[in-house]
Parts: C-alpha cells; structure tokens; sequence
C-alpha cells in the first residue's frame, strides 16, 4: 500500500487487513529491550511502557516520536434528527465549526496544549444523511464519497493522528452503529448524548430499534451506509489511510469508536493501530471497548466529543515516548542494574 488511500467500492475492503501494513514485531521487542535497560524496575512505568512500544511497532522504529501530530474533526448532520432524538436544532452543528476554527472550543485548548495541529473537516451540512429508519442513511456512493474525504484529509508525514467529530444526532447513530455490529439491545447502547431528557432518551431507542429493524440484514460496511452519517464515514477512511501509512490513531470517545465498528465487523485487525483515547462516561463505551477487546488510556468521566479526550491522550503519549527516548540505561548511567 501507498500513503495515498482510496475505495472505490464498500466490497473492496474483504481480505484488505492483511495488506495494509502490520505491527513490526522486531522493532517492538527492540523498545521492550529498551525499556528493560533503563534506569527503572522493569514495568516500573505501567502503561507508559506499553504505549511506547506500540507505538514503536506501528512507526516501525525502536526509537518511535511524535514530531508531528495530526489531530481532525470530522463534522455531518443527521436524518434521524427528523425522530426528535436530539435537544439542540442541527444548525448547532455548523456553529460549532465555526466555534473550532477561530479557536474556541475545548479541542482546539486541548490541541494546542498538547501539541497537535487540528484541521476541521465540515462535510455537506446543508445536505444531511436520510433518516435511517426509513431507508440508508447513505447510498454506497455517499458513504464512499465521505469515507474517501476522511482518508484525504490524513497527512502521511504524521507521527500520530488524532480523530473527533462533531454532529447533532450523532450518539443516536453511534448506539445504532455499536448495536449493529455487537449486538444487544438499544438501551445497552443509547445514552442521554447532549443532555437528552426521559422522554427524548426513549425516542433515542425507538428510532435506534426501528433502523436496527429495518436493515437488519446489513453487515461489514454495509451498517456504515444503512446507520451511519458523513463523519462516521470520514473517521474510517482516515483509520485505513494512517493504517496506509503506518501511522499509529488515537480514536476519542464513544461515538468516535462506534465509527470504527463497522471497520472491526469486517475484520478486527484494521484497528489493531488504533488507540483509544478515554472512556467515555456514555453508558455504552465501556461495553463497545470491552467487545472491541479496547482498553481507554484515560478514564475522566469526559463526554464531550470533539475529539477531547484523543487530544487530552496525546499528552500521556508524548509522556510515555519522552520516558523512553530521554531516560539514561543502567549503563549510561553507571548504575548498578539487575
């Protein structure tokens, strides 16, 4: 594969994991060679220890870096807001791009304090996805189109990217998304999102069974098309290309992983380089990680989306590389090792 990554059909993705490139195992025991000599008890550094051989596997290099971290947010609009399922009107959609690109939102804090440049990626608000309990919330078409878009929008010289989003109605296509692939019932999934009260709660699950209903014949990325909106679609096409690239992913929260589902439906592997950034306090997340065989880097009851809590992770690791690039050995340090 080349840096450049492009679909032209939903099918192409069978058999695709094993062609994308894969963790590099020498150089991942090379960084555990390397956290084993320096100046610490072994495992001393918990997961920091962790985070930097993996990211010495997928940047295929003992000695991994983030010189540079990308960091998007993807933003759609939603038909199934026609179900009442969201307690803000879509046009707060488009006045939150507006809010992240001059700089007022809480990713664009979170970036700049942890080193990220971030891109905002609107994709056709004026035009939303269909409500999905009436027929796909996108044609083929429209999905690859978006999910081309996410994938173009990844810049191969990057050391990490960081993905968010953005979209009223979105944790409703999330929870549909994450119970189309897992399984479950829709109040496993659905979660009050924004600040959705009782009875917006219940008409969150109803729409979510009536699409599960309706196109519950959908597999792979079939239920990214039937449920999904235009930055779902946009967030997997930026996971293939970093994969393209080798370049390892830090996912944000809940409706960020939900994106990534009908990735993991075709087959798991595509998101063995992607981190999770935090556990979001949406009921549904620990259960969609626990499926995913995911484990959180942070958990700080953060819901907010926007991809906060990827950009919060950044932090941990570039933590976790400075450790292990700027400790001294044992020998540097003419310390008496084990």
């Amino acid at each position: 594969m080349t840096p450049s990554f492009e679909l032209a059909a939903l099918a192409d993705l069978a058999g695709l994991a094993a062609r994308l490139p894969q963790f590099d195992g020498a150089a991942a025991e090379a960084a555990r060679a390397r956290q084993d000599s320096l100046t610490k008890p072994p495992g001393a550094l918990g997961r920091l220890e962790e985070l930097a051989v993996f990211m010495a596997g997928w940047q295929g290099t003992a000695r991994p870096k983030i010189d540079r971290a990308q960091a998007l947010v993807f933003a759609g609009n939603h038909g199934i807001c026609a179900q009442g399922v969201n307690p803000f009107p879509q046009e707060v959609t488009a006045q939150m791009v507006a809010n992240f690109e001059a700089g007022g939102a809480a990713v664009n804090q979170l970036c700049r304090a942890n080193g990220a440049e971030l891109s905002v990626i609107a994709l056709d608000l004026d035009r939303p996805t269909a409500d999905f309990t009436g027929g796909p919330a996108m044609s083929e078409a429209e999905c690859l189109d978006a999910l081309n878009r996410g994938a173009a929008a990844v810049d191969p010289a990057a050391d990490v990217l960081v993905l968010g989003e953005m979209g009223i109605g979105n944790s409703t296509v999330a929870a549909a998304l994450a119970c189309a692939v897992i399984g479950g019932e829709p109040a496993d999934w659905v979660g009050r999102g924004t600040g959705s009260d009782d009875a917006g709660l219940a008409r969150k699950r109803e729409a979510v069974a009536a699409g599960l209903a309706r196109h519950g014949g959908a597999r792979g990325m079939e239920i990214l098309a039937a449920h999904g909106g235009r930055e779902q679609a946009a967030i997997c096409g930026a996971v293939l290309a970093a994969r393209a690239a080798r370049i390892p992913v830090l996912l944000d929260g809940f409706i960020c992983s939900a994106a990534t589902a009908p990735l993991y439906a075709v087959a798991p592997g595509l998101l063995d380089h992607c981190l999770v950034g935090h556990q979001s306090a949406e009921p549904g997340h620990r259960r969609l990680l626990d499926a995913m065989g995911k484990r959180a880097v942070l958990e700080f009851d953060m819901r907010l989306g926007e991809g906060s809590g990827a950009a919060l992770a950044l932090g941990i690791l570039r933590s976790a590389l400075a450790c292990h690039n700027g400790m001294a050995t044992f020998a540097e340090a003419g310390v008496s090792g084990a």
